[in-house]
């Protein structure tokens, strides 16, 4: 096993759903599972690994699949033992393999991976005779059930027709500490999946890019998150907004904050002002807390002819820790992370451009369209869930920006622009 943990430490940072830690991985075997194999010349495992030593040692899964040296492919991760080691979800044998523990082998079919992801690995299913699915494997684990699992599964078994159906979903166990600290969370989670749906981020774009009237479509979506908002409010608690909430809450926004002083110094003159906001919305009155999406984003809506607007991915923003991302929080986050999503169209129309085709007209056109976008989807919203409170909904706004303006100066400079003309913006109004 030091072998392949070897071979894992050298291709693991090349994974986008990789940590950077600043170091090279030190890895050690927590947990590996063998599954069945069809194949008795495949052997399919799943084996979780722990990076680093310390009580803030991040978790991976890696499922691997071991076949002859001679069947490689660009997700070979190593020659070991005269035999191809693979990354598992890339290779069917895996996939087979997931669905029989899920106990949905009836599922099994042509399957391949979704390409795009960042954080998890999901792959697509299209059985002959059944539905098409999508499962996701979780590749950083946490203790406790996936928000991504609680939330959708709960909606779903509530009726909710703005979620897709639930498959099934896989836990698994795992021991940190010399036997002492055993741990089990959340491995994968299967759903049905649309094929030939665009995402909303999608169906905005193109509307954006020929300036074709997107309210009536922004207001539904309004409507829908309101409704997403009441049914989980009903099925889960909703505690009151107390002051160790809010300090909490407050707390994340000035911590968020303070690392972004740090990495965009373009943010230095708005210490104050971003500051002053925050105190003003910590002070306001507060509505009562409830489970959210948490990540909310035209990229986390799909927009199917039959079912109108439905909601994926529950899981929360990836570099929040998990910890929050389970609380109860307000729903205003979701709101807020939505009008972030609708400047992010305007925004992108802009970038995609080469410098010669700059025209002011037509970034205008891109700032009304999300203008009203953002007024359409807000009225909407009111319509069902009632009108958000303004001051908390700006402060929420902010610092998703701030989140966005981390983000960007990381890992897509070119794009720092459009969270600080919206913090620009905010702070005007």
């Amino acid at each position: 096993m030091q072998t392949t943990l070897g071979h894992l430490a050298t291709w693991m940072p090349q994974q986008r759903w990789y940590s950077p830690t600043g170091r090279s991985p030190r890895l050690r075997l927590l947990d590996q599972r063998e599954l069945t194999s069809r194949d008795a010349d495949v052997a399919v495992r799943v084996v979780i690994v722990a990076d680093g030593d310390d009580e803030n040692a991040v978790v991976y899964q890696v499922p691997l699949v071991t076949r002859p040296a001679e069947v490689t492919g660009p997700w070979t991760i190593a020659l070991q033992d005269g035999r191809a080691v693979i990354d598992g979800p890339h290779d069917h044998a895996f996939a087979s393999a997931l669905l029989a523990e899920l106990g949905r082998s009836d599922l099994d079919g042509p399957s391949q991976v979704l390409v795009g992801e960042q954080s998890n690995t999901s792959i697509i299913f299209r059985p002959h005779q059944a539905a098409p699915t999508i499962c996701k494997v979780f590749r950083r684990l946490h203790p406790g059930i996936n928000p991504d699992i609680e939330l959708q599964s709960a909606l779903a078994a509530a009726g909710s027709r703005h979620v897709p159906p639930v498959v099934g979903h896989l836990d698994g166990r795992w021991t940190m500490a010399q036997g002492r600290d055993v741990q089990q969370g959340s491995l994968a989670f299967a759903q049905e999946f649309l094929p030939d749906v665009d995402d909303a981020w999608r169906v905005a774009l193109a509307a954006a890019a020929v300036n074709t009237d997107f309210t009536s479509e922004a207001a539904s979506l309004g409507q829908v998150t309101a409704a997403v908002h009441r049914d989980l409010a009903r099925l889960f608690p909703t505690p009151s907004a107390d002051d160790a909430a809010r300090h909490a809450i407050s707390t994340a926004w000035r911590r968020r904050l303070s690392i972004a002083m740090v990495e965009v110094p373009a943010l230095a003159a708005h210490e104050a002002a971003i500051s002053r906001i925050y105190a003003a919305a910590a002070a306001s009155a507060w509505p009562a807390l409830q489970r959210v999406h948490g990540d909310y984003h035209l990229g986390q809506v799909l927009h199917s002819p039959t079912r109108g607007w439905m909601l994926l991915d529950f899981e929360g923003e990836p570099m929040r820790p998990i910890a929050e991302r389970r609380a109860p929080d307000l729903a205003l986050r979701d709101i807020a992370g939505m009008l972030r999503s609708f400047d992010y169209v305007a925004g992108s129309l802009r970038l995609q451009r080469a410098p010669q085709q700059h025209d002011a007209a037509v970034d205008e056109d891109a700032e009304a369209w999300a203008r009203a976008a953002r007024a359409a989807f807000l009225a909407g919203y009111a319509d069902t869930g009632g009108a958000p409170a303004v001051t908390l909904l700006n402060a929420l706004e902010l610092d998703k920006a701030v989140y966005e303006a981390i983000y960007e100066a990381r890992h897509r400079p070119a794009w720092l622009a459009i969270p600080l003309s919206a913090i620009e913006r905010l702070l005007a109004h």
